[in-house]
């Protein structure tokens, strides 16, 4: 199995709103693609000077299922969070197996 990991560090000012639109809107929109059969949403722990961080993981059962994902939907979701949080948010993308 393949984890794919998206770390994020949310403004303080939105970080409320961010999470509801992320476990209304963006999850679910990713879950339906097909490509995942499990997800979930973590708050990293710590002491930021600025921002909240999160961890997203989204579990594929396969490469090939990820590789679906990162040629067909990706663009258009990330396009969707960039643009209704523009210079709100830094994120970055891992990939994990599940050895």
């Amino acid at each position: 199995m393949i984890i794919y990991n998206v770390t994020i560090n949310i403004d303080n000012d939105i970080h409320l709103e961010w999470l509801e639109w992320m476990r209304a809107i963006h999850i679910p929109e990713v879950m339906q693609t097909g490509c995942f059969i499990e997800s979930k949403i973590c708050k990293i722990i710590g002491d930021e000077e600025t921002g909240i961080n999160y961890a997203i993981q989204y579990t594929a059962q396969t490469m090939e299922h990820y590789d679906s994902y990162k040629a067909n939907h990706s663009p258009s979701l990330q396009k969707k969070v960039t643009e209704k949080y523009p210079g709100k948010f830094v994120a970055f993308r891992t990939l994990l197996e599940v050895l």
